[in-house]
């Protein structure tokens, strides 16, 4: 299971999800246009901005759940610039 966040300069926006596939595929799905008339059809093109491994599907909906609520590109810039945020989160919701 991963956490991934994508960015699209386009929007100017992230996007977070979950996935049990490899990032790179889905981002794949996305830039694919996979589910017609999603917001995330809106944003292609997406680049991977982070990806976090996690242990289990509870543990990345409680990390997804998390980085969505604070609602913030700076926070979400944090994530990526800090390693130890990142491990911080992991702990906090591990099963």
């Amino acid at each position: 299971m991963h956490v991934y966040i994508l960015y699209s300069e386009k929007l100017d926006r992230f996007y977070i999800g979950q996935t049990a596939l490899s990032p790179s595929e889905r981002l794949q799905e996305h830039n694919n246009a996979r589910n017609d008339g999603s917001f995330s059809t809106r944003g292609i093109p997406w680049s991977l901005f982070l990806a976090i491994a996690c242990q289990s599907r509870d543990q990345a909906r409680g990390l997804e759940r998390h980085i969505k609520k604070m609602k913030s590109p700076a926070y979400i810039r944090n994530l990526k610039a800090y390693p130890e945020m990142r491990e911080r989160l992991l702990r906090r919701y591990q099963d």
